[in-house]
């Protein structure tokens, strides 16, 4: 029995080191075979061809709309409204009667004025005749010298008083023409503060109506003092060229994002900086034939900045982040192996990346297929057509630099839910 058991126990141990054996020569065998296999198991990629462009840079500011004129309506005396004469929200031209105030007052003021100018001008004949004949006797000492220095005094005096009284008949007449409150521009006036019946007083610090003129119109935007150095140290030092055609011409995009039909025009940009903010203001001019733009609307205003004549751009979903948040891509070699490359990008354009290192003209660059890629795997490379959405050839077409709710524009670039990249060394 025991014999017995020893040859069971070697039938089972022969039994197993044959099927050890298998096993690691099958396993050899698939060693073997898999360097012929991987080229055929190369991942399907979509690439892009890195190709110098020319852009023209654009930077989206936020700001608000004012009017081209505004004037608050005051009356200049006082009195009783007795009529308005306009309707509100309504277009008025300068010289347009708006109020009309009592001007009973007023008118016996002035005929007043001119009764008083009356009279002062009855003194003078007199006194002008007897400084005559006391000129006449003082040659023949009739009369002393001072009492002809009496009557020459009154008559100038007479004089003055005529001066006076018609000044005076002046004034009152210009009070009177107060009681006609009219427009100080044209424009479109707004409600009335007032109606019939109601004091108002002379110079009084709440205004009746409001005119203000929406055709043409001011934007009036910020931006940051940092990009404004910056972008004139990237003209001066030659990588952006300035567009002498477009460098004043300004797009606006309304409240709901669509754009404004009228090109508008940079009229100047302010010599001081807001100490509170930073930010440096940039007034813009634009036509406003069916008064779209009302004053305190919020818009975006597109500017050119520069021309760049060898702009590389990388489609935005090209581009990977690292597990630092660094910007990567993954580049073909000419093995038809892939690479993660390090790249520097500065700002967006339109659906692109703009880069300012790492990519060369020329170098293909995945698009699609990024989760099957990784450090040196081969893979079949297919051109994919693409091109930028920010239009070349329209410089104010393109989308701007990314905006913060400030006003300020973005000059760094930003990605954001792009995938994140493996790690070096990491497969």
């Amino acid at each position: 029995m025991f014999r017995s058991e020893k040859n069971l126990y070697f039938r089972r141990g022969v039994i197993l080191s044959a099927v050890l054996t298998a096993l690691l020569l099958a396993g050899c065998g698939e060693e073997k075979s898999g360097p012929a296999a991987g080229p055929a198991n190369a991942a399907e990629v979509g690439v892009v061809t890195i190709q110098p462009r020319r852009v023209v840079y654009t930077t989206e500011l936020a700001g608000r709309t004012s009017p081209f004129q505004i004037s608050d309506v005051r009356p200049q005396i006082s009195g009783i409204i007795q009529k308005r004469l306009f309707e509100e929200g309504s277009d008025v031209k300068a010289g347009d009667m708006l109020y009309q105030i009592d001007p009973a007052t007023y008118k016996a003021n002035l005929d007043s004025a001119r009764a008083n100018l009356a009279k002062a001008e009855a003194n003078v004949a007199p006194a002008r005749l007897k400084r005559d004949r006391f000129r006449d006797l003082v040659n023949i000492s009739a009369v002393s010298k001072q009492e002809y220095e009496d009557a020459d005094a009154a008559y100038k005096q007479a004089q003055a008083e005529v001066g006076v009284n018609r000044a005076a008949v002046e004034n009152a007449r210009i009070r009177l023409d107060y009681t006609r409150v009219t427009s100080p521009i044209s424009g479109r006036i707004g409600r009335s503060s007032v109606t019939p019946g109601a004091l108002v007083t002379e110079n009084q610090a709440a205004p009746l109506a409001t005119v203000q003129q929406l055709d043409p119109m001011y934007v009036d935007v910020t931006q940051s003092s940092a990009e404004v150095l910056r972008l004139k140290r990237s003209l001066e030092s030659g990588r952006l060229q300035r567009t002498d055609a477009a460098h004043a011409a300004v797009r606006l995009l309304l409240e709901d994002g669509s754009p404004y039909p009228e090109q508008g025009e940079l009229q100047f940009t302010d010599v001081s900086v807001d100490q509170s903010t930073g930010a440096v203001t940039l007034r813009a001019i634009f036509p406003n034939p069916r008064q779209d733009l009302l004053p305190g609307m919020y818009v975006r205003a597109i500017l050119a900045e520069g021309l760049d004549e060898q702009a590389i751009l990388l489609p935005q979903r090209a581009l990977v982040r690292d597990a630092r948040g660094n910007p990567t891509a993954w580049v073909i070699t000419p093995k038809n192996t892939v690479e993660i490359r390090k790249i520097n990008v500065s700002r967006t354009h339109g659906d692109a990346w703009v880069v300012t290192d790492g990519l060369k003209p020329g170098e293909k660059v995945i698009v699609e297929g990024l989760q099957k890629v990784r450090q040196g795997s081969p893979v079949h490379a297919t051109d994919v057509a693409w091109e930028p959405s920010g239009g070349d050839e329209e410089p104010l077409a393109s989308t701007a630099t990314t905006t913060g709710a400030s006003g300020r524009s973005s000059g760094s670039a930003t990605a954001t839910g792009a995938p994140s990249a493996p790690e070096a060394g990491k497969e």
